[in-house]
């Protein structure tokens, strides 16, 4: 059978994605169907990130950081497969350091326009019953907690940055995708696999997305939202104790 360059792409596109959020995304739906078919209220669910892996420190530690290491590769082949021979796959989606003035100073003013309306969508959407208690940083405390911490914010940061942003817009106009038709469709994406934290964060990080797409479409790098995403995760994971300590009933878990 003849592989058209057409359908080798959208093999691709699939297969990148398989190994990735797409795959994400159908846990989650999976993970939300058990949820609304469980008989328990979503406010009365939780979920938790970061979570630990073993109850022997230095394992705990090696499996984290493996697992966040290893979970990087999905980058390292979507910039691969952007590669061509006038440019690196990082130069063609702008996650490189030739602006890290203007990527930082864009990629705050992206991190507190999206995070203060993410906390208070998260808050009524607990409130409303539609999203669940999150724990971002259920680890117990080590030395190495918090920079184990950031490492994953980073890595969360660079896959959904670089695949659904950076990659899917390049391999979507090439196969003649509208701008608007991709930012909608990322932005989708984007929500789904958040589903398994409820109904609330999928509608929040669609927000997010359609807000990011724009962003990309308008400075054709993917560094300043990278930097945003990375901030906004590491208020997250490395904030979480002090959010619960000034809304705990928000943050309550059910035992």
């Amino acid at each position: 059978m003849v592989i058209t360059p057409a359908r080798r792409a959208w093999w691709e596109i699939a297969i990148v994605l398989g190994l990735s959020v797409g795959a994400s995304a159908v846990y989650s739906l999976v993970s939300l169907t058990d949820r609304l078919t469980s008989g328990v209220p979503l406010s009365d669910q939780s979920a938790s990130l970061n979570q630990s892996r073993s109850e022997r420190e230095w394992l705990d530690f090696t499996y984290q950081f493996l697992g966040i290491f290893f979970e990087l590769f999905v980058v390292a082949l979507a910039l691969y497969l952007l590669w061509t021979a006038s440019a690196s796959g990082a130069a063609r989606i702008g996650l490189t350091f030739a602006e890290p003035g203007r990527d930082v100073r864009r990629g705050v003013v992206l991190f507190l326009a999206i995070g203060i309306p993410g906390i208070a969508f998260y808050l009524i959407g607990r409130l409303v019953g539609i999203t669940v208690g999150i724990e971002t940083s259920p680890l117990d405390t080590h030395w190495w907690t918090v920079p184990i911490l950031i490492f994953s914010a980073l890595r969360a940061a660079l896959v959904e940055e670089v695949i659904v942003i950076g990659y899917l817009f390049t391999r979507l106009r090439e196969r003649g995708w509208s701008d608007w038709t991709i930012i909608l469709s990322t932005a989708l994406l984007r929500g789904s696999y958040h589903l398994y934290q409820g109904i609330g964060p999928f509608f929040g990080n669609v927000a997010m997305g359609i807000v990011f797409g724009w962003c990309y479409r308008r400075w054709g790098r993917v560094m300043p939202l990278v930097v945003a995403h990375l901030l906004l995760d590491v208020v997250s994971f490395v904030g979480y104790p002090l959010a619960v300590g000034l809304f705990p009933e928000f943050f309550a878990v059910p035992r």
